[in-house]
């Protein structure tokens, strides 16, 4: 193995959904395209929440982080994927590399820990009602976003300084459109021990943990829920956390797909496809969800085109007048 060591790696080769030179037009605006409604779905969503008085509240508080959070995190792959396609070039250097994962990560864990959070909220909010506002109070949501963020910097930190210290070999393709953990890590020729160890460990802490906060706080809305004696009154409680509980199943679901097809095939690009699913599809999807099922953030929106539509109303008068 010593003789395949590579004492400086300077790039990583990304091999993509396909090498077939047919397909490359279309998955460029395919992705593209859905890019773009990420993008603008979830800006919408932000601008929607900030606008609008009614919505400054801690449920739309965590919203518009999550939506913030879900840009940021569908554009530390798709824009590098798009160039490319584009340039015809699968490399990405050692530095980019790192960059990648380590923001990937972040924003991957802060996603799943605002999930968390969200559930929470949902949880006080049904379960304790008149002590909602008290419990939740700004400064309080405040420390749960900045520890959400401090534990998602931390962990994509330690994970990005312990690949530092593996030396790789020469085969250096990532069965990937992007550079992901668990097979940058496949490509060292050192000891990777000590990396599987805190990969898994993490996995636990922002994994398992969150999950097992989620599922408790629902175990006990759902209880509460059932005590309500009237239909309308179970509907209305459980309405206010539909749109959650949607998001939860879909990051979920699509992440232990792409976890156990994974583990079932280590260089297929079958992995890659499974990982549109969770880096691309699932953030261009929340703020549909979000959207459709909520009456207020409806009004919002539409209070915002009608202002925008009166702006340019007014500007175009100013400029004939």
């Amino acid at each position: 193995m010593e003789g395949r060591n590579q004492t400086h790696v300077t790039e990583f080769i990304l091999l993509g959904l396909s090498d077939q030179g047919a397909l490359q037009s279309l998955l460029f605006w395919l992705f593209l395209s859905l890019y773009l409604v990420t993008f603008t779905g979830n800006l919408l969503m932000i601008l929607a929440i900030i606008t609008d008085s009614r919505l400054h509240t801690p449920m739309y508080f965590f919203l518009s982080n999550l939506s913030f959070s879900d840009i940021c995190f569908t554009s530390t792959t798709v824009p590098k994927m798009l160039l490319n396609i584009q340039t015809q070039s699968r490399g990405i250097s050692y530095k980019g590399c790192l960059s990648q994962m380590y923001f990937f990560m972040l924003f991957a864990g802060i996603d799943n820990l605002l999930l968390t959070v969200m559930a929470y909220d949902r949880f006080v909010a049904i379960c304790h009602p008149l002590h909602y506002m008290v419990i939740m109070n700004p400064k309080f949501c405040g420390i749960l976003l900045l520890g959400s963020l401090l534990l998602s910097v931390l962990v994509s930190l330690l994970h990005d300084l312990l690949i530092l210290r593996l030396s790789f070999c020469t085969d250096l393709e990532i069965f990937h459109f992007f550079c992901e953990l668990k097979q940058v890590i496949q490509l060292a020729c050192s000891d990777t021990f000590l990396n599987d160890l805190v990969m898994y460990l993490a996995s636990g802490l922002l994994g398992v943990v969150p999950l097992t906060g989620i599922l408790s706080s629902y175990s006990r809305i759902v209880a509460s829920i059932l005590r309500i004696s009237s239909v309308k009154g179970k509907y209305k409680a459980f309405s206010t956390c539909g749109s959650h509980l949607s998001v939860v199943f879909l990051f979920y679901g699509t992440s232990l797909g792409v976890y156990f097809n994974s583990a079932a095939s280590q260089t297929s690009s079958t992995g890659a496809i499974a990982s549109v699913m969770y880096t691309v599809v699932m953030p261009m999807l929340n703020p549909f969800i979000y959207g459709l099922r909520n009456r207020d953030i409806k009004q919002a929106l539409r209070n915002l085109f009608g202002r925008e539509t009166s702006a340019c109303r007014f500007l175009c008068f100013r400029i004939k007048t």
